[in-house]
């Protein structure tokens, strides 16, 4: 536990140290503002004895200098407070900035298989309220400790000025708080990592829930929803109880002990007076200083659950960034400047194996070539491994044997986004961005014209309906196309393929959202767009693929049977089977 808390810091100070001008400014700061601060006490002292013991004079003249000074300390340090306070938030503002940057960089850098694993909620808690923990921590507990540090140090140095014998009181009260506040943290640290792995569960499962509404009513689950949610509120709720209610011990356990030696400084300071080893005025700054000693530990004590929480989120944080990123390209990885002229488009699956875990292939020795220009459609039972397909074609992951090849060339070959500029590509899950509707059809092509993305849904058969809109193709979409229904969400994905010029087209049951005869129409539409081009479908509806130059049938993750719609047929095997079975349903 010791050693992760350690390398955690040791990772964050690269993100201060970028900025250890400003940092070195606040320190120097924060020493001026606590020495100005240090010299009230003093002063203080000074008016008392100012007073004349026995003969009830006053000198007047020295008790307003020595509180004229005072006040102007006090201002001053006052309005360097201010200045160190929005110093530390403009460091913390500009570390939080670099490092939310570094995340979401790693995220975009992340193979598609870590998504499939973790949570959607989980991961924006961590690059959300996680680094917003750190921010907090770093705009207001690095300012306590430094004034704690200085503060401590300079009044004990004030204190040993004043009465040497007095300060061993400390001797004794010190190493208690210490080793209390050591004893506490040490038992609270791992609180503090289960409160936040606890609400990023939380965060997970509403970010679930808030998506899946629409099922949730469907099947009548509201109640179940409720109770689970009920038991990750509780468990999140009682993680934070446990570990703001065992933080809050140390607080109280160190002002008790900071009482406690005011309590003999009083007693021990009174014989010392008696004995005229101190005056009224220097007991009066000693007790003082002995708060000013004593306060900065006990807040310091405090501040301690705030590190602890802060040290839990940033170890959160960098556990995403030190995720494995995608299989970096081969050094010799060929570039490829005119994607246009020089791919073909001709695709050969070469006795491919492959499977998601270990021991569980989903693909088993499967061979499967595409010529250029061809319509391709792949079908298959559900599982079968029909997407998995497309996933490896397009390096989402690497095959786990045999190979993969655009116009001979293995694909490992290439470099990723090469390969991926190869390909447009609309998935059954439909993706729209807050924006406007052009931006969203010239989404991979920000060079495209109007008249082109124009075109494009033309050809996907949603024009009509963009015009009807009141700002036309400027109308703005919510996030992922909410104000508008799932087909023509579909037909928008699709028309931004097509705008792509790309030499390869894959649809993943990406017409899955628009009826049987728009569907017809658009195939239709596609297959004079993609002349001489090479075309990929995953499609349930087998109606639609009847015209494709190649139906390859997928079966316990290989290749069962492959031909034309009438040479499957002719053979009465799988396709054939399957073509029937949705006929009868």
């Amino acid at each position: 536990m010791k050693d992760s808390q350690k390398s955690t810091i040791k990772r964050l100070m690269p993100y201060l140290m970028k900025y250890r001008f400003l940092l070195l400014l606040a320190f120097v700061m924060t020493i001026g503002s606590n020495l100005l601060a240090l010299l009230g006490p003093l002063l203080s002292g000074y008016a008392v004895d100012a007073i004349e013991p026995g003969k009830g004079s006053v000198n007047f003249p020295r008790v307003f200098q020595y509180a004229g000074l005072m006040a102007m300390f006090y201002l001053v340090s006052s309005i360097l407070s201010y200045i160190l306070s929005v110093l530390m938030i403009t460091i913390s503002r500009k570390v939080v900035y670099q490092m939310r940057k570094d995340v979401f960089d790693r995220m975009l850098n992340l193979p598609s298989g870590y998504y499939d694993t973790h949570q959607t909620g989980d991961i924006i808690s961590r690059i959300s309220y996680d680094i917003d923990t750190v921010n907090e921590s770093l705009s207001s507990d690095l300012i306590q400790i430094l004034t704690t540090l200085v503060t401590v140090v300079g009044a004990l140095y004030m204190m040993v000025i004043i009465s040497p014998k007095l300060v061993l009181v400390f001797v004794i009260t010190v190493p208690l708080s210490g080793l209390m506040t050591r004893f506490i943290t040490s038992r609270t640290r791992p609180l503090f990592r289960e409160r936040a792995r606890s609400l990023g569960a939380l965060n997970g499962f509403v970010e679930e829930t808030v998506t899946g509404q629409k099922s949730i009513k469907a099947y009548c689950e509201e109640e179940e929803v409720i109770r689970k949610f009920s038991f990750k509120n509780k468990e999140a709720v009682e993680s934070y109880y446990k570990s703001e209610y065992y933080g809050s011990m140390t607080g109280p356990m160190v002002n008790f002990i900071n009482n406690l030696s005011l309590t003999l400084i009083s007693v021990f300071g009174a014989f010392l007076y008696l004995t005229g080893a101190m005056s009224v005025g220097q007991i009066s700054s000693f007790v003082l200083y002995s708060r000013k000693f004593s306060g900065p530990i006990n807040e310091a004590a405090n501040i301690m659950n705030d590190l602890q929480s802060a040290l839990a989120a940033a170890e959160r944080v960098f556990k995403l960034m030190d995720e494995i990123p995608e299989q970096e390209d081969r050094k010799d990885a060929v570039v490829i400047s005119d994607l246009k002229r020089s791919v073909k488009g001709c695709v050969e699956f070469s006795h491919v194996d492959f499977g998601y875990e270990p021991g569980k292939p989903i693909l088993k020795n499967l061979s499967l070539k595409a010529e250029p220009g061809k319509l391709i459609a792949i079908v298959g039972p559900t599982g079968a491994g029909k997407t998995t397909i497309i996933n490896l074609l397009m390096r989402f992951y690497d095959v786990n044997g045999g190979k993969i090849t655009i116009d001979g060339m293995d694909i490992r070959d290439l470099t990723r986004k090469n390969l991926r500029k190869s390909f447009a590509m609309v998935l059954q899950d439909t993706w729209l961005f807050q924006g406007t509707i052009y931006e969203n059809l010239a989404y991979g092509k920000e060079d495209a014209t109007l008249d082109e993305v124009v075109k494009a849904a033309k050809d996907a058969r949603i024009h009509s309906f963009i015009e009807q809109l009141p700002e036309g193709y400027n109308t703005i979409l919510k996030e992922d196309g909410t104000n508008i229904s799932k087909g023509q969400k579909q037909l928008l994905t699709i028309a931004r393929a097509m705008l792509l010029d790309s030499k390869i087209l894959i649809l993943d049951e990406a017409t899955s959202n628009v009826d049987t005869r728009t569907e017809i129409r658009i195939q239709q539409a596609m297959r004079r767009l993609m002349a001489g081009k090479t075309c990929f479908v995953i499609a349930h509806r087998l109606s639609t693929i009847q015209d494709a130059d190649l139906i390859a049938v997928i079966y316990q993750g290989g290749v069962a049977e492959q031909g034309t719609h009438q040479s499957l047929m002719e053979k009465r095997g799988r396709y054939y089977e399957m073509v029937m079975a949705q006929y009868d349903s």
